[in-house]
């Protein structure tokens, strides 16, 4: 009996949590979702995506919404131990925190310096993605359809703020059924939706300048906003920068504060280029990986600002582009991937060294976190990932790609365990 108990409960579960919008460019205005779902079907070249990645838009679902009270467990010790075992000997070089909730109702938690301070990098923006999320949800409170109305409808134009910035982003040609990619220029225009998901998806720090100038903009002109383009530039023109400083911590803090995350462990100090930094100073970023847990133990359960602006974020960091780092070994392949990683790696004279991408002899710091919902799995898995390394010298994406394929492995190990145990009771 408990073992069909068990199957009803695995089937339930794959049918709620598998699927992403690629059918939603029209919904949303984001274009490359149209280009991409196209390339997948063979209309247009590109690169295909693996099968976690073919999803609908109507399928994503928040896993916790029936646990909204759900705190971090006890660290489990063995899990903790097996873990920190798959990291060799540069285990003191790496933190990590992970939440397996692959069995409903009792979940396991595994962490290892989970307090150890790092600078969040590009997961920054995931911070700036809840501030913004925080002024829309502040601005039109029980208007569900006015927040979605805005993000399709808001044009946001390139302006000085996105210099200087290397990153590229996707653009969809529906003339020539073409997706190319390209730097952000200034004057390039795109709904606030496709800023958004330029600013998590390729990770472009111009797009995250831009959007956390809208957010500024909705925090400062409160139930006047939206503003035109010259009301805006005259507002960052005219306004001292002192002020301008404390509209910026205001903007990032305190919805870290509403939400029950705590701005001196987890926080992004400000803008990503050097002209959003000397248009308006910020501060210093933070992070650590229990804190970043907790965050996307919060959007699971839909307490990240509320429902809708929890979904929308998960929806953002669906991977639909090609898999990088934790995300690109092919044990995932199957898995719906939520995702979004950081790097900062520099380089010093060294005689023999050769500086390479993400192998910095100076510096090499890599972030990820991850929700892992693998339903086609045997058994199927669900766990919320987070891994911070700083391993001088070595490929610091080779090395997150193999610990994503040994976690997998270990988990998908010990809850055929569990539910062999479960079946003998």
């Amino acid at each position: 009996m408990k073992r069909a108990i068990l199957f009803l409960l695995v089937v339930a579960w794959a049918k709620i949590c598998w699927g992403y919008p690629l059918d939603a460019a029209e919904q949303t205005g984001v274009a490359r979702l149209e280009g991409v779902r196209l390339v997948q079907q063979g209309a247009a070249k590109g690169h295909k995506l693996p099968p976690g990645a073919l999803l609908t838009s109507a399928q994503i679902h928040l896993q916790l919404l029936a646990q909204p009270i759900l705190e971090l467990p006890e660290t489990d010790p063995q899990l903790s131990a097996k873990i920190i075992a798959l990291l060799g000997k540069d285990r003191q070089d790496y933190s990590f925190s992970l939440l397996d909730l692959s069995k409903p109702g009792q979940p396991i938690y595994a962490e290892h310096q989970a307090e150890k301070n790092f600078n969040p990098a590009s997961l920054g923006k995931i911070l700036i993605a809840v501030a913004l999320f925080q002024a829309l949800a502040d601005r039109y409170p029980d208007d569900l359809e006015a927040r979605r109305e805005l993000l399709r409808s808001r044009e946001l134009v390139a302006n000085q703020f996105i210099h200087k910035d290397e990153h590229r982003v996707p653009f969809w040609d529906a003339k020539q059924q073409r997706l190319s990619y390209r730097k952000i220029v200034e004057g390039d225009r795109a709904n606030l939706w496709s800023w958004l998901d330029w600013m998590l998806s390729p990770s472009s720090s111009a797009a995250a300048t831009m959007v956390l100038r809208e957010s500024l903009l909705m925090v400062q002109f409160g139930k006047n906003y939206p503003v035109d383009d010259q009301t805006a530039a005259d507002f960052f023109q005219q306004t001292p920068t002192g002020p301008l400083m404390q509209l910026l911590i205001h903007s990032l803090h305190e919805p870290l504060q509403r939400n029950g995350l705590d701005p001196q462990r987890l926080r992004q100090g400000g803008f990503f280029t050097a002209k959003g930094r000397e248009l308006v100073p910020g501060g210093s970023s933070r992070a650590d990986t229990r804190s970043l847990l907790n965050l996307l133990l919060k959007l699971e359960q839909g307490e990240l600002v509320d429902q809708f602006s929890s979904l929308e974020l998960k929806k953002l960091l669906y991977l639909t582009k090609k898999r990088i780092r934790y995300a690109s070994h092919p044990a995932l392949d199957k898995a719906a991937l939520y995702f979004k990683s950081g790097s900062l790696y520099s380089c010093q004279p060294e005689e023999g060294f050769i500086c390479k991408a993400y192998q910095g002899n100076a510096r090499n710091l890599l972030n990820s976190v991850a929700i892992i919902e693998d339903t086609q799995g045997e058994p199927p898995l669900h766990y919320l990932m987070v891994l911070s390394s700083n391993i001088l010298k070595v490929n610091s994406a080779v090395a997150h790609q193999t610990l994503a394929m040994r976690i997998h492995r270990l988990l998908q190990a010990e809850n055929r365990l569990r539910i062999k145990s479960d079946s003998a009771e």
